[in-house]
């Protein structure tokens, strides 16, 4: 990988989807689609195609950051993986991130990638209880996901995050926090805390679920950030914890509206103020580039004041808070964040702004008072 592009350029982040699963969960709501040699083959084709349309519109920016998500990454293979990165030209520092499932990792496997260019995994741990993992049909249990952390460290990749879960079918406040527990056990620099969410169109949204009581859920919550920062893990963003420098560079891409180019079937883009998304359907999206067409079938650009209430919202994602002179906000919005720091859900310190502990409980109130 050649750092042929200067730090003075613009930034701007990659992310590949990359939708091959073994099976897909039953709470997944992403588009998937089996792990078939075919497959494979169409979509190594179809990116190199939608790289070269990227890489003329990216010439004066610097590549800071490329994910590969899925699906499942790791199952398309190494040598794919590191195709794709030989042809993007980023700098040495760049964070070069791949998800992994447990039940996929070993070490021979992550020595692959980290000498394809991987630096950083991000494994789908999910729970380290196997009553959660049967629930949620993962096809790992507990000690392999602990394996796959310490086989991934072996292989030399020290930046590792996982996700964990909680408000999980049958799940009890005593069952998270065995869980919990393990986390200062493990080599780590990042964590994602999701609760699980019920989509439209998969298979939990179909089926009735025991899922914990709202106070259980409060007390889930409360308990895993302060167990996850016990662990050296500060919390940053609402729903994530990192040891110092090991913020997450693409995500933070994210919440302050870096501009990034997705590429693959299905995978969304923020570039010049408009947001964009390739068709999910594999054969659609490489006939499309082999004829040198977009395979973009979706394209929004919000108008102000709605892109600037929106990109302040999701900013504040972020727990050191917004510059609010770098917002041109309307009086109007000025005066619903006033109504918002009277009501304890934001804090104000001169030009910054952030949510308090009771916004960021209520962050989705926030959210849509701003929008």
């Amino acid at each position: 990988m050649t750092p042929t592009l200067m730090s003075g350029n613009r930034p701007i982040s990659l992310y590949f989807h990359i939708p091959f699963c073994t099976k897909k969960c039953p709470y997944c709501h992403f588009y998937v689609i089996p792990n078939h040699p075919k497959h494979r083959q169409q979509l190594l084709e179809g990116l190199l195609l939608e790289w070269e349309q990227v890489r003329a519109q990216i010439k004066d920016f610097e590549i800071v950051s490329v994910y590969f998500g899925g699906g499942t990454p790791t199952l398309f293979g190494v040598e794919p993986i590191k195709t794709l990165l030989e042809k993007i030209d980023i700098s040495n520092n760049c964070e070069v991130t791949i998800e992994a499932n447990p039940e996929d990792v070993n070490i021979e496997l992550m020595k692959g990638y980290k000498d394809a260019g991987i630096n950083r995994v991000s494994i789908g741990v999910q729970s380290l209880q196997n009553d959660s993992l049967e629930v949620l049909e993962r096809t790992h249990n507990a000690q392999k996901a602990i394996d796959a952390i310490w086989d991934t460290h072996s292989a030399g990749i020290s930046n590792i995050s996982i996700d964990l879960m909680y408000e999980l079918p049958d799940q009890t406040p005593e069952s998270f926090e065995k869980t919990l527990k393990q986390l200062n056990t493990l080599p780590i620099t990042h964590l994602s805390l999701y609760n699980l969410t019920i989509e439209p169109h998969t298979a939990f949204y179909k089926r009735p679920l025991k899922l914990p009581s709202a106070e259980d859920n409060f007390t889930m919550h409360n308990m895993a950030i302060n167990q996850i920062e016990k662990s050296g893990l500060k919390r940053y963003e609402i729903s994530a914890f990192a040891r110092l420098g090991f913020e997450s560079r693409h995500n933070v891409g994210y919440w302050t509206a870096r501009p990034f180019f997705g590429l693959g079937p299905s995978a969304f883009s923020y570039f010049n103020g408009k947001r964009f998304r390739n068709c999910a359907n594999i054969n659609k999206y490489l006939d499309a580039l082999r004829q040198d067409l977009s395979p973009v079938d979706f394209e929004e650009t919000l108008p102000y004041p709605q892109n600037v209430h929106e990109l302040l919202a999701v900013e504040l994602r972020l727990l050191r808070g917004v510059d609010l002179k770098s917002f041109n906000l309307p009086e109007k919005t000025k005066t619903v964040l006033n109504q918002l720091v009277e009501s304890n859900y934001l804090v104000r310190d001169g030009q910054n702004l952030k949510l308090s502990e009771k916004g960021l409980l209520f962050y989705d109130t926030v959210a849509s008072e701003i929008i």
